[in-house]
């Protein structure tokens, strides 16, 4: 069985988002609300999953992860509410007249 990679979006109990990658959703979030994943939501617990997606690699969660690290706060929350989807998103920003990159 491959090991499969994700790439996931925390709120945290202050409102604020966090993005990550890992190849093992369910214990990384369990390590996240022991505060021992991450400086940053070790002060904001407890966190709880909004959003994930799955890569065939560990370089495309980790790209994912910058990509979605760069997006606005708005654009995270629209990923997450299903009103804007990744592809969309990627399309957007990785056509010739975009600042941002991937």
């Amino acid at each position: 069985m491959a090991v499969q990679n994700y790439t996931y979006i925390l709120r945290c109990a202050d409102g604020s988002l966090y993005t990550g990658w890992t190849n093992d959703l369910s214990k990384r979030l369990k390590a996240h609300n022991a505060g021992t994943a991450s400086k940053y939501t070790r002060s904001r617990l407890p966190v709880e999953l909004t959003w994930y997606t799955i890569s065939d690699t560990k370089q495309e969660a980790m790209h994912l992860e910058a990509f979605i690290k760069k997006l606005s706060r708005a654009e995270k929350l629209a990923l997450i509410s299903g009103a804007t989807d990744l592809v969309g998103l990627l399309r957007k920003y990785d056509s010739p007249d975009s600042d941002h990159f991937c």
